[in-house]
């Protein structure tokens, strides 16, 4: 039978259901493996004919599923491997010392043994006891079965010196060194194990064994009473599981059923005990609701902070032309997996304490859409702080602070960008619903689509609005008014139109009384998508995630303030994951834009204040990139040149070939001569004359 729903097949019938008869309740199938109640007394009443499918486990972990997750996974163990051999290299003259060192005492002690073995010393007592009692004729028996073994045990070992001394010799006399070397090697490790105390080691652990917890039924148990959340001696008080326990990426998980009376608010408000009876961090412990019922939730504990550990440079870094049409890169969640977010159909709101990473966040997904030149970007930041300026490169209208620039006021520039938005986004819905009734296949369901907002003879890009500190628009006397009314509009109908707002604030609870702090609180809630940073309690984190987020186990304010740009994304899927983003610093931001600014001066989409003549421009001398890719070297062929400039700044020469750089090279006074390199003598460029180029003014 297809897995596909009725209404998605083909040409489907529509199954008529056989008629429905009663069953008496003690033979009628029952479809749980646990009994919710206590079976009906008379016939059974029908409530849904149609029970849901069971859950089922993955047959392949998540993070093997993909080939970047083996990929990562590989790259782990081959890091761990190549660290241990190094380590391990670096120190074995020492652990061959010690070997040895212990390897002579243990000769001593297996002496020992011997001779405490062939002494018969275990009878000693015996003999001993005899002896206090006064009974002779026991202590002479014991002695003479001692003196008997005491022969055979001696035979024995002048055997074994016997055979030992042959052995030696014959390895010294007559075997190759390579053979006594190896038979050295065989008895060094047991006379070292038996020389050796158990608490000195002698090869010690080239990686610190992570103090980690694997979920059992016990440890979780115990836990969850230790936590007060159920009674292991009261009945319908304990704790049951919905599923089996299981390795879920680099952690544990488990699905959890409370007593009833008990929900999901009671484990989260319990989660530093439940943690503490884990004997681990808080932030290790991860409680997701489950659909299925209240009392259940998952429990996913990771085997070390995942969240401690930064997940590098953003892949943007590369300078390749994106697409708004595909999800943005924001990081990694809390299992180690792939975070993304959709730029499109929804407004994004980004919340957090000061100075943890928020403005880095919005900054993140400006980036991603300033590398898709047929995206059009508007940037404001109340407090004009530098993290934004260089978006001037290719914003088509852009503000920074609330003083006055030589564009004019920065809140009249923002609201003459809002109202250009609402009357753009008005038009766009006027044409998508003509579009959609004159041609259903270009424009179905009215919908915008890629394929026309990248066509310009429609006029209708996907626009993306940025506004950084955005609670400071609302606080400026009568302009604000118009500028809330017009942010509210847009929050709720513009992204349907591809016109995506994301404000950014570290206030989400607004300003002061009225009509504008109630929109600001209305453009706030309207906004689908939440991502929120560390914040200062859980009543501010709910602001920033929407209410009911608290109930979910989800709380900005448990992040630690070591957590930079650690936030938890709500409301773009179905879960809520704790996400580590990706890192873009001021340097990377500039360098991206500067490439996102040639992209769109070679499609052609630059349009705006990026197009104004007093717009910021980057100029970057050929000589300065050629002395930085080549170092050390004293010069290099043309090839080789192209080479390392197309890796090192692929927005400049992301295209550069032999001849291109040789031209510019020459158009730049420098000469194309005769380069020696790895034995090959070909066209290039000396060093000497690169310097001499770079200095002319």
């Amino acid at each position: 039978m297809s897995d596909q729903p009725e209404g998605d097949r083909p040409n489907a019938e529509i199954a008529v259901p056989d008629p429905i008869v009663a069953v008496p309740a003690e033979v009628s199938d029952v479809s749980y493996e646990v009994e919710l109640d206590h079976a009906p007394a008379g016939a059974a009443v029908y409530v849904d004919v149609s029970p849901a499918a069971g859950e089922r486990l993955p047959v392949i972990p998540p993070h093997l599923r993909t080939p970047a997750g083996m990929r990562t996974a590989l790259a782990r163990q081959v890091q761990v491997t190549g660290h241990r051999g190094a380590y391990h290299s670096i120190r074995s003259p020492r652990y061959l010392l010690l070997a040895v060192a212990w390897a002579i005492v243990g000769v001593f002690r297996v002496l020992a043994r011997q001779l405490r073995w062939w002494w018969v010393l275990e009878s000693h007592g015996l003999r001993s006891q005899a002896a206090a009692d006064g009974d002779s004729r026991e202590w002479h028996k014991l002695d003479k079965d001692a003196r008997e073994v005491r022969k055979v045990r001696g035979m024995a070992l002048g055997g074994e010196l016997a055979a030992v001394i042959a052995v030696v010799v014959v390895l010294v006399k007559f075997a190759p060194w390579w053979v006594t070397a190896a038979a050295a090697a065989v008895a060094l490790p047991f006379l070292a194990a038996a020389g050796r105390p158990a608490d000195k080691r002698i090869i010690t652990p080239a990686v610190v064994t992570p103090r980690f917890r694997r979920l059992n039924a016990d440890v979780v148990l115990r836990a969850y009473y230790a936590a007060k959340l159920g009674d292991p001696d009261k009945p319908g008080q304990q704790i049951t599981f919905a599923g089996r326990m299981s390795r879920d990426g680099a952690g544990s998980g488990v699905l959890v059923d409370l007593p009833y009376g008990k929900g999901l608010r009671d484990a989260v408000e319990a989660k530093e005990a439940i943690a503490s009876g884990l004997d681990v961090t808080d932030s290790q412990v991860f409680i997701r609701r489950d659909p299925t019922s209240i009392r259940r939730h998952g429990l996913w504990v990771a085997d070390e902070d995942p969240l401690r550990v930064p997940v590098g440079r953003t892949p943007l870094l590369a300078c390749r032309q994106t697409d708004v049409w595909q999800p943005c890169p924001l990081g990694l969640d809390e299992r180690g997996q792939l975070a993304t977010l959709d730029l499109l159909w929804h407004s994004i709101l980004v919340g957090a304490l000061p100075r943890q990473g928020k403005s880095f966040v919005a900054r993140l997904l400006g980036l991603y859409a300033a590398l898709d030149p047929f995206c059009k970007l508007d940037v404001f930041d109340a407090s004009g702080k530098p993290d934004w300026r260089r978006f001037a490169l290719v914003a088509d209208s852009f503000a920074f602070g609330l003083t006055p620039t030589a564009a004019g006021l920065p809140p009249e520039i923002l609201l003459d960008t809002l109202e250009r938005l609402k009357s753009d986004v008005n038009d766009r819905y006027e044409r998508l619903s003509a579009l959609q009734e004159a041609n259903p296949a270009a424009c179905p369901e009215g919908k915008l689509t890629r394929e026309l907002a990248r066509d310009r003879q429609f006029g209708m890009p996907v626009r993306l609005l940025i506004l950084d500190e955005v609670q400071e628009y609302f606080d400026l006397g009568p302009i604000s008014a118009e500028i809330a009314t017009l942010l509210v509009f847009l929050t709720k109908v513009a992204p349907g139109a591809g016109v995506t707002v994301i404000p950014a604030t570290q206030r989400p609870s607004g300003i002061g009384t009225g009509r504008v702090a109630q929109q600001f609180l209305a453009m706030r809630d309207t906004c689908p998508v939440r991502f929120a940073l560390r914040t200062s309690d859980y009543r501010v984190s709910e602001m920033v995630l929407g209410a009911g987020s608290l109930g979910e186990g989800l709380d900005a304010s448990k992040l630690l303030s070591e957590y930079k740009g650690v936030g938890i994304l709500r409301g773009a899927s179905d879960k809520s994951p704790t996400i580590r983003t990706y890192l873009a610093d001021g340097t990377d931001a500039e360098r991206i834009l500067t490439a996102a600014r040639s992209i769109r001066e070679r499609a052609g989409t630059l349009s705006g204040m990026a197009l104004a003549a007093d717009a910021p421009r980057v100029t970057v001398s050929v000589a300065a990139d050629v002395l930085a890719v080549l170092g050390d070297m004293p010069g290099a062929h043309w090839e080789v040149l192209a080479g390392l400039l197309r890796g090192r700044f692929p927005d400049r020469h992301g295209d550069a070939t032999a001849d291109s750089v040789s031209a510019q090279c020459r158009a730049a006074g420098i000469p194309s001569v005769n380069v020696t390199m790895l034995g090959k003598a070909l066209k290039g460029c000396r060093k000497s004359d690169v310097q001499s180029a770079a200095r002319q003014p």
